[in-house]
């Protein structure tokens, strides 16, 4: 199945809903950045999140970048996402060792420990809006659904889930976001909690087949649910030479001009897909007289 997100409404428009299928999205992330089981779990769940939350947006410019700063031994994780579907990110350390959780599964509560969730939404205006969070478990999908309660005053339901296969690659990877309009009734407003607290794991249902579509039939058919849009969603990158080359002038003359004396060529990798560039001692001269 190939990856992407469904937006729907529900309730005459007292609800609004995105569901994601993104198995190959966070497997791509996996294989780029040699991620451990637990770290892609924590970073699959963010980068789905991430998806789904791009393409809330509306301007063909618009930028998200979702970005958790903790304690935990993963150290931080950053997702940018746009609204056409394309997404990446990366984890601050890719591998990190744990056991399972006291449930027997991948401890992605523990991996993060206490942080901040920044959401910056970069809409093309002077300043970006930036709204954040205290970690309230690190499950990333609860965090959110915080977030989106406190700083933009929507209640929210985010599932998201990472099922790996034994050999580590992804096996299923996926989510959803569940909206209350500020309109909406008590009697929709109970309904829809009751139905959140009767459905199992986001992954069991991927597991089993179930698509997008059919998971927020699962959740919403009882509403009266209207399907609006699909959007494919895939792990894209627009790094190149150009862009890593402004990174390596902000280096500083100084630095460059020791690489110079060293005579030797330098890699440099995008910290997004981990592709790596190279720059010889002749490019590196001319990157400064360039700078000058």
């Amino acid at each position: 199945m190939k990856d992407y997100i469904v937006r729907a409404t529900a309730a005459d428009g007292q609800i609004r809903a995105f569901a994601a299928t993104s198995r190959d999205t966070v497997e791509e992330a996996r294989f780029r950045h040699n991620t451990s089981p637990v770290v892609t779990a924590a970073l699959g769940r963010l980068l789905t999140a991430g998806a789904m939350m791009g393409v809330m947006m509306k301007g063909e410019k618009d930028l998200l970048t979702l970005q958790i700063r903790c304690s935990g031994p993963v150290k931080g994780l950053t997702v940018t996402a746009d609204s056409r579907g394309n997404v990446k990110g990366f984890a601050n350390v890719p591998q990190v060792m744990l056991g399972p959780n006291a449930e027997g599964k991948l401890d992605v509560g523990g991996a993060l420990d206490l942080g901040v969730l920044s959401v910056i939404k970069d809409l093309g205006m002077k300043e970006p809006y930036v709204g954040q969070t205290e970690l309230k478990t690190g499950e990333i999908g609860d965090d959110l659904t915080w977030y989106f309660a406190n700083s933009e005053q929507t209640p929210s339901s985010v599932g998201l889930g990472v099922l790996m296969e034994r050999n580590n690659t992804v096996r299923q990877a996926g989510g959803f976001i569940i909206q209350l309009m500020p309109f909406a009734s008590e009697e929709i407003i109970h309904g829809l909690e009751k139905k959140l607290t009767e459905m199992q794991s986001v992954t069991d249902y991927l597991d089993r087949g179930v698509t997008p579509e059919q998971l927020l039939e699962e959740l919403l058919g009882a509403f009266g649910t209207e399907f609006l849009e699909r959007t494919d969603i895939s792990f894209s990158c627009n790094c190149g030479k150009e862009r890593v080359e402004k990174a390596i002038i902000s280096i500083g003359r100084k630095e460059l001009s020791e690489m110079i004396q060293e005579g030797r060529s330098i890699e440099v990798k995008c910290h997004f897909c981990n592709t790596p560039y190279e720059f010889t001692v002749e490019e590196l001269k001319k990157i400064i007289k360039r700078s000058e």
